[in-house]
């Protein structure tokens, strides 16, 4: 099932499709990434329009980027990406669809709900394309809104936190405080205060409103989560895209500390293998699998529509367990599960 999220930013003014292809995985912000797969004229062309950070960011996009992969692989056909830059305004990202449906992209994709109004314009313009949206709603009949339950699986990694913390002092940081992050944010807060109400939870967001640097500064991540570690704080959780990975770091310098990855299980991220030992878990979001699955859709001729979310019931969000450091509580971590799957507790969607 899908779910909808609201956490994509917005793509880069790209004045043609066929503008220079360089190599993906380009992690700055400001840097437009334009590369492509060129097919053998069969399968599915499939258009990606990245958050900022794009491939390589070892979180959010890339696990986009992996659920287009596995069908590319699957299906033959090739894959056009594009990712967005910090500066970009509604404009720009309505550009980026449109070039995309234009040069005959089928599925279109936005990883993130920065896409969510261009692609309302942009869907209505091409009624005969198939578009896909990670992290947000758009209510029209050529759109799956592919969402998830981000607080439940946040959630548990507060449970994790708690349990795990010695100095029962923990942090959170957002990349921007926009309510998708929200609600991580408030998912977190409520598992470790609900595993022991005297933990302490620092909360802090590197940018705000329309400025999405948050989710692409690992120099801001990582000075934050140094400040949390300073205070006292030694689980520090980060819901903050490529931003996440200077958080990562800091951690990793500080002993008996552990971090909290997001999106991708970052423990097996091969850029981050030098700071794995100190990464205690990840919330993994299978935004992979929702891509791939609309993407299947779309080539089987029955393309996906609606609002799909994906939840902790289903697997949609989960907790990794590379590395064995949760271990020793996952018989917590389970009791924790079933009473979200069961009803028994409703986790909060906002702090």
């Amino acid at each position: 099932m899908r779910r909808v999220a609201k956490l994509s930013a917005a793509c880069i003014a790209t004045a043609a499709l066929a503008v220079t292809a360089t190599a993906c995985g380009s992690t700055s912000s400001d840097n437009d990434t334009n590369s492509s797969s060129s097919g053998d004229g069969k399968g599915v062309k499939i258009g990606l329009a990245f958050d900022v950070g794009g491939r390589g960011d070892r979180s959010f996009n890339d696990s986009a980027a992996r659920g287009a992969d596995k069908a590319k692989t699957e299906f033959g056909g090739g894959i056009k990406e594009l990712t967005a830059k910090t500066s970009d305004t509604e404009a720009d990202r309505e550009q980026r669809l449109s070039d995309l449906a234009q040069a005959g992209y089928n599925p279109v994709i936005g990883v993130g709900y920065a896409y969510a109004a261009s692609m309302t314009k942009v869907a209505a313009k091409f009624p005969k394309t198939s578009f896909g949206i990670v992290d947000s709603v758009v209510d029209a009949k050529n759109v799956d809104s592919i969402t998830f339950t981000e607080e439940q699986g946040s959630y548990l990694a507060g449970v994790a936190a708690a349990l795990k913390s010695k100095s029962k002092h923990v942090g959170f940081i957002g990349g921007v405080d926009v309510p998708l992050i929200k609600k991580f944010e408030a998912g977190y807060v409520q598992g470790v205060k609900d595993t022991n109400p005297k933990i302490k939870v620092d909360t802090q967001y590197l940018s705000h409103g329309s400025d999405t640097s948050g989710f692409a500064s690992p120099d801001k991540g990582k000075e934050a989560a140094q400040g949390m570690l300073d205070n006292g704080a030694d689980v520090v959780y980060s819901a903050a895209g490529s931003s996440g990975n200077g958080a990562i770091e800091a951690v990793a310098g500080k002993k008996g500390a552990w971090a909290i990855g997001v999106d991708s299980d970052q423990y097996n991220i091969p850029g981050l293998s030098k700071y794995k030992n100190s990464i205690l878990t990840s919330m993994v979001k299978n935004v992979d699998v929702g891509v791939y699955d609309f993407v299947k859709s779309v080539h089987s001729g029955k393309p996906l529509t609606g609002t799909n979310t994906y939840s902790l019931e289903k697997n949609g969000v989960s907790l990794a367990t590379s590395g064995g450091f949760i271990d020793d509580v996952k018989a917590k971590l389970d009791a924790a599960k079933k009473k979200i799957v069961d009803g028994s507790v409703k986790v909060k969607t906002t702090p």
